[in-house]
């Protein structure tokens, strides 16, 4: 898939408003509910793509400790048992809402004062959809989605790791909320 400034612009708009943000500090992971053996494949992943972007991976970060959280479960029902998910995610009866809508993966973003991010949180249902998934795949489509606040699901490509590399350009804003920003990101990849 070619990537023109309109479909850029659709990638980051939600509601009608745009807003491209990368991760402003070096990404900080963990990775909760997965068996010890998976553990590898998804470190590996998410450093490919950090790596490809030019963004730095750390082993803590100074504020929050990880600022890259992600948490498997069999099925929503099983948030209900994290201690203060309420509290962590600025939102009461998650679980509740995404068992509701049927969903197999949630995403939240954290922003720093500069709109860039600061932290991602992302919950993945594992009992329904996903439960087949090879996890090589769903790590890299996990680590992709969480390296730009895109507005809906994507999958990984050469063109998607392009944009995201291009995004992530020194010279490129580390957040923008004007749409035509998507004529920068198209131009970069030209």
């Amino acid at each position: 898939m070619a990537f023109d400034p309109q479909a850029i612009e659709a990638l980051f708009t939600r509601d009608g408003r745009y807003l491209c943000a990368r991760w402003g500090r070096p990404v900080a992971p963990v990775v909760f509910g997965l068996a010890d053996e998976s553990l590898p494949i998804f470190r590996e992943a998410l450093r490919a793509v950090l790596t490809h972007a030019g963004q730095p991976m750390a082993e803590t970060d100074p504020e929050m400790g990880a600022n890259l959280m992600t948490f498997f479960v069999r099925d929503w029902d099983e948030l209900g048992g994290l201690p203060d998910l309420d509290r962590l995610t600025g939102q009461s009866g998650l679980p509740e809402r995404l068992k509701a809508g049927s969903a197999d993966q949630y995403r939240l973003f954290r922003f720093d004062a500069d709109g860039a991010i600061r932290a991602c949180l992302t919950f993945v249902n594992m009992g329904g959809a996903l439960a087949d998934s090879h996890p090589g795949q769903l790590a890299e489509t996990l680590a992709v989605r969480a390296m730009l606040t895109f507005a809906r699901d994507v999958v990984p490509s050469a063109e998607l790791a392009r944009l995201i590399r291009a995004a992530y350009d020194p010279v490129m804003p580390a957040v923008a909320t004007d749409a035509a920003h998507a004529l920068r990101l198209a131009a970069r990849l030209s």
